[in-house]
């Protein structure tokens, strides 16, 4: 009879211990990414083509919209963390999936009904007509729009906090094949997002625009429903993790006041003279457990035993908590180093898109691309790249570093954050262009959309598609990275280290704008760089400009920082 291989940690849809090679793997994994490109599906032209609704619909000024869409974008992303902490404290990752997408469901369906109902908008105006006198949203439908805004928002955090941590729970770190499958999974997950997103920034920005905006947000409802049912017909093949009841987040914080409390008593010389319980008398994980580092030792001093007092959590801790302290305090300087790379997102997701609302959108004949469909540009091509660089690049990156992954996480951090320097810097160049365009013929007062400027909109294109490959390095790298190297406990709070780096990006962007805004005020005849609704009297490619040298610093710093990291030892 065959010996069935249990894993450790992990549950069955009945809350028996999962088996091996009947449970978790590529085959429940799909299910989970296939849930994931229905996600995208109904919120990805959300993030491109709001600023269209909340400007040409809502009558917000562009810089208003600019800053309603970041942070709606930012607490979206912020908010994973409190999914994440309760997910692997309390309701478990599964769970989690469920409650959020229900949420945001129900936030779609709410902007759906706003965008069909005439009494809870303004009536219909041309912003961009100097001489319309275009009304304001009222308190009561204000507070609607923000309602079912951050309902979606909500929705979205929890699915960005638990969708990577549960499919990476499908594998094994410690089996070799399924570890290379994980990082397979890892690189699954843009390639959803891709998938999702070119039907989105596509069909559903067409929808947007051309058959409303209830329809477009009333098909985003239907594809978030679609992505609950798929998740819940995976549920029998799935590996589930166990919920501690007790949170990591709690213990990790014991061992900064641990070692503040413990601040004046002297580190032994030996490190085996610091607390941890015994294997042995503990029928503990052997995950549980992790070996001393000789680094930030000043921590080391919560791990040190006196005799005179009871152990107190509060002011002695393991040498594992410690560890794990150590782990999330080396990864800071990372995280901290990758959110400007979303500060330059942002602006693809708003001023770019503003860009193209004055630019020729013609293909073929009379068919017309969207500006807010331009990021498909960068979608399509990585809907091929994705399944090259894992089939074909990682093997041979493999064969001649020997490591799983091809090139360390932080490498591949590292080749996205100079891809979107290099992005901006041709942001720059072709917004340069682009007004020459405007002021050669004349056109600086032309109206966006119905007086387009005689350049093809696919100028833009560059920048898009530099950022997608960017993308595809830093974003994905971020998550293997985080995932691998965190606590055991805090694996869903990790991967959110990513959607925190991209929330505060979006919320820096937003303070960025008002304060290039202000300082430029009185230096320029548009009362700031970015102000007002006419873009073509701007100074966007300054702005642009400005990105490119503070990502081109920001990257030099992160040299610095990857250098000086130590990994995790996986002993």
């Amino acid at each position: 009879m065959e010996k069935l291989e249990l894993v450790d940690g992990k549950v069955n849809w009945k809350g028996e211990t999962a088996v091996k090679h009947k449970h978790g793997g590529l085959r429940a994994a799909l299910f989970i990414l296939v849930a994931f490109v229905f996600e995208n599906l109904a919120n990805l032209h959300l993030a491109v083509n709001l600023t269209t609704y909340f400007n040409g619909i809502l009558h917000f000024q562009v810089s208003d919209a600019a800053n309603a869409l970041t942070n709606f974008m930012g607490t979206g992303y912020i908010l994973s963390i409190i999914f994440a902490v309760f997910a692997d404290t309390y309701i478990g990752r599964f769970k989690s999936i469920l409650i959020s997408g229900s949420i945001e469901f129900l936030g779609l369906a709410l902007l759906s009904a706003q965008a069909h109902y005439s009494s809870l908008r303004p009536p219909p105006c041309n912003v961009f007509d100097p001489t319309s006198r275009c009304e304001k949203l009222e308190s009561s439908d204000t507070v609607f729009l923000y309602v079912a805004l951050y309902l979606v928002a909500a929705g979205m955090a929890g699915i960005k906090a638990s969708i990577p941590s549960h499919g990476a729970d499908q594998f094994d770190e410690k089996d070799p094949r399924e570890a290379k499958t994980m990082s397979s999974f890892f690189n699954g997950l843009l390639f959803a997002l891709c998938i999702g997103g070119a039907v989105s920034l596509t069909l559903y920005v067409w929808l947007d625009d051309h058959k409303g905006w209830d329809v477009g947000f009333g098909v985003s409802a239907i594809a978030m429903f679609l992505a609950l049912i798929v998740a819940v017909l995976g549920w029998p093949l799935y590996r589930i993790h166990v919920v501690q009841g007790s949170s990591v987040l709690l213990e990790l914080i014991q061992v900064f006041v641990a070692a503040i409390r413990n601040r004046n008593l002297k580190l032994p010389e030996n490190p085996l003279e610091l607390y941890e319980i015994d294997k042995d008398k503990e029928a503990a994980l052997e995950d549980d457990f992790l070996p001393h580092r000789d680094v930030y030792r000043f921590l080391d001093k919560a791990a040190i035993k006196t005799a005179s007092e009871k152990p107190n959590p509060w002011k002695l801790c393991r040498v594992t908590q410690v560890e794990n302290a150590k782990i999330l305090l080396g990864m800071t300087p990372v995280f901290a180093c990758t959110i400007i790379m979303t500060l330059c997102l942002a602006q693809l997701q708003t001023f770019s898109v503003q860009q193209g609302l004055t630019m020729d959108t013609t293909i073929v004949g009379s068919f017309h691309i969207p500006p807010a469909s331009l990021p498909i540009i960068p979608v399509i091509f990585l809907i091929f790249i994705i399944p090259f660089y894992d089939q074909i690049a990682v093997p041979l990156l493999r064969k001649v570093t020997g490591h799983v992954t091809g090139i360390t996480h932080l490498q591949r951090i590292g080749v996205g954050l100079i891809l979107s320097s290099i992005s901006m810097a041709t942001a720059a160049i072709m917004e340069v262009k682009r007004k020459s365009v405007a002021r050669d013929h004349n056109m600086l007062d032309a109206l966006p959309v119905l007086q387009p400027l005689p350049i093809s909109v696919f100028w833009l294109s560059f920048q898009y598609f530099i950022f997608g490959i960017a993308d595809m390095f830093t974003y994905v790298g971020l998550l293997e990275f985080f995932y691998s190297e965190a606590p055991l406990g805090l694996k869903t709070v990790s991967t959110c280290f990513l959607w925190t780096s991209m929330a505060l990006g979006y919320y820096l962007s937003t303070i960025l704008v008002q304060i290039v805004n202000r300082a430029t005020k009185h230096i320029t005849n548009s009362g700031g760089w970015l102000a007002g609704n006419n873009i073509n009297k701007n100074h966007l490619n300054l702005f642009y400009l400005l990105l490119a040298l503070l990502s081109s610093v920001n990257f030099c710093v992160y040299l610095f920082v990857s250098w000086r990291y130590k990994y995790k030892s996986k002993n």
